[in-house]
């Protein structure tokens, strides 16, 4: 006879969102390079560090570095996803490509093997060791959550969020939105008499 598990509640994580991104990516870049990439790409193209980004492929990306492409397989959305690269992204991504290049290539490992999954999380660990520039509760996650509330405020658009983040549905977003604080109201909005 088999019981039934309850599982646990799994509790959100609050990544709070940068208040000034370009000191905090100036810093990062003085650290190391791949890192910054990474945080360039989930804060720009708004990926997801430790398997969309850290799995990126020559392939995934136009020749013309203009725009990314992830399959279902490749995103937690399970969804095809293509999203803009904006031109501040494009030379950093530009450096890492080599001559000798291949499609099947990693875009951070130069080879067909990427990176082990809990790379930039490590990496991201060790620098904020030594930054002044990291809030409690920042995390490699931050970028994207930075990036969302940007898209969000630009757009006013919950569609367009939802279809850029690749959130399965439009609750989601709104959670996403809920979780990060993003003020929906002001004072003007409320009723009055």
């Amino acid at each position: 006879v088999v019981k039934l598990v309850r599982k646990e509640r799994v509790y959100q994580t609050l990544h709070r969102p940068f208040r000034d991104v370009q000191a905090v990516l100036a810093s990062v870049k003085e650290y190391n390079r791949a890192l910054h990439l990474c945080c360039l790409l989930s804060y720009g193209c708004l990926l997801r560090p430790h398997r969309e980004i850290r799995l990126l492929t020559w392939r995934d990306i136009s020749e013309d570095f203009s725009q990314i492409s992830l399959a279902g397989n490749q995103n937690k959305g399970k969804r095809n996803r293509i999203v803009p690269v904006g031109e501040y992204i494009k030379p950093y991504l530009k450096a890492f490509k080599s001559p000798l290049s291949t499609n099947e290539d990693n875009v951070f490992t130069g080879k067909k093997e990427p990176y082990n999954p809990d790379y930039f999380k490590t990496l991201w660990t060790r620098y904020k060791r030594k930054s002044k520039l990291i809030e409690k509760d920042q995390t490699l996650y931050s970028f994207r959550h930075t990036g969302a509330i940007q898209v969000y405020e630009k757009t006013g658009s919950l569609t367009k969020l939802q279809q850029v983040m690749g959130h399965s549905s439009l609750q989601v977003s709104l959670t996403y939105l809920r979780g990060l604080e993003v003020k929906q109201l002001d004072a003007e909005d409320m009723p009055v008499l």
